[in-house]
C-alpha cells in the first residue's frame, strides 16, 4: 500500500466511524462543541500513529475518544465548572443521515441532567458499556481500573439513570422498583418483629431459601447460641419463617445491583446479602450470599 493510499484508506475509515464517535462524545460531555473536539483531538492522534500501527481501528478509535472525554470530565470536576451543557440546543452539527439518525439516536434534555450528575468514571463506564455495548475489560483500560470495579461503576450509574432514558424492553419500570422495596422493607420489619402472620403474608406457598456454603457454616456456629438451624435449601414458608423470624435484628434494608434486598453490614461493609425474589407481592425466593468473593462481585448500597 503506497503511503499516499494508505492516509487516503484511513482517512475514510475515520470519516465512516465519525457519526459513531460523535454520539459517543455527545452522550459522555451533552455538548456539541466539545464532542466535536474530542472526535477532532482523536483524528489528530491517529495521523500520529499512521495507517499501519492500529490492528482494531474502531475500537481504537472509540478508546481514544473515551480517554479524551474522561479528561475533560475530570477537568471540569477540578475546576468546579458547571459540569456539563445540557441544553438539546447543543447537539453536533450533522453532516448526513446516518449522522443524524445516530445523534437522534435519543439523548433527552432529561437524560443529559442526569448523566451531568455521575462521577466522571461513572458516566464513562455507564455510556461505553450500556449504550454502545463496549466490554468491561476494554472500559477498565480506558479508567485504570478492575473490570471488576468498572462493573460496580456502571452499576452505580444505571441506578441513577433508570426511569430518566427510555426503559429497555422487559426493564423494571419505577412502580415496580417502588413495590419490591416496599415488600423488602415488610419482609425485614416482619423479620425483626417476629410476626409470624406477617411473613406468612408475605411468602409465596412455593418459597425457596437458598444458601451458599459460608452462610451455611456461620449459622451452624451461631446454632450453639439458640439461632436457628440452615439448610442450603429450604422450601416453604413454615421452613423459611424459622430461619427468618425474629432472627433479623442487624439487617438493614439495601439494594444490589440496583434491586432491593436486605443486608447485614456490621460498620458498613455488607458480610452477608439475602437477594429476593419477587413476583406479584410475593417473594418467592431468598438466597443468601455470605462468600467474601461472591459479596464482592454485588454493587450493595445501603438505604
Amino acid at each position: 500500500m503506497e503511503s499516499t493510499a494508505g492516509w487516503d484508506w484511513l482517512a475514510e475509515r475515520f470519516e465512516s466511524n465519525r457519526g459513531r464517535l460523535k454520539s459517543v462524545a455527545f452522550r459522555m460531555l451533552g455538548s456539541g462543541t466539545e464532542a466535536e473536539d474530542a472526535v477532532q483531538e482523536a483524528w489528530l492522534r491517529l495521523t500520529r500513529v499512521g495507517p499501519d500501527g492500529i490492528d482494531n481501528l474502531e475500537g481504537w478509535l472509540t478508546t481514544v475518544v473515551a480517554r479524551v472525554c474522561l479528561d475533560v470530565l475530570r477537568s471540569k470536576q477540578v475546576r468546579r465548572e458547571e459540569p456539563l451543557d445540557v441544553q438539546p440546543a447543543a447537539a453536533p452539527v450533522v453532516e448526513g443521515p446516518e449522522e443524524e439518525t445516530l445523534l437522534a439516536d435519543a439523548v433527552g434534555p432529561a437524560l443529559l441532567a442526569v448523566l451531568a450528575t455521575l462521577q466522571p468514571a461513572e458516566r464513562v463506564a455507564f455510556v461505553l458499556h450500556d449504550t454502545f455495548a463496549v466490554p468491561f475489560e476494554e472500559i477498565a483500560a480506558v479508567l485504570g481500573r478492575s473490570p471488576e470495579a468498572t462493573r460496580q461503576l456502571a452499576s452505580r450509574a444505571r441506578r441513577r439513570v433508570r426511569g430518566v432514558d427510555t426503559p429497555e424492553k422487559g426493564a423494571e419500570s419505577s412502580d415496580d422498583f417502588v413495590r419490591r422495596r416496599e415488600l423488602a422493607a415488610a419482609f425485614l420489619a416482619a423479620s425483626r418483629e417476629g410476626n409470624f402472620a406477617a411473613l406468612l403474608e408475605i411468602l409465596d406457598p412455593g418459597v425457596v431459601l437458598r444458601a451458599d456454603a459460608a452462610a451455611v457454616r456461620a449459622a451452624q456456629v451461631r446454632q450453639a447460641r439458640g439461632a436457628p438451624a440452615l439448610e442450603e435449601e429450604l422450601r416453604g414458608p413454615d421452613a423459611v419463617v424459622r430461619v427468618f423470624l425474629g432472627g433479623a435484628q442487624a439487617a438493614q434494608l439495601a439494594l444490589a445491583d440496583g434491586s432491593p434486598c436486605l443486608a447485614w453490614a456490621p460498620g458498613g461493609h455488607p458480610r452477608a446479602v439475602f437477594l429476593l425474589g419477587i413476583k406479584g407481592n410475593k417473594i418467592t425466593e431468598i438466597e443468601i450470599v455470605s462468600s467474601p468473593e461472591r459479596v464482592r462481585q454485588l454493587d450493595v448500597a445501603l438505604l
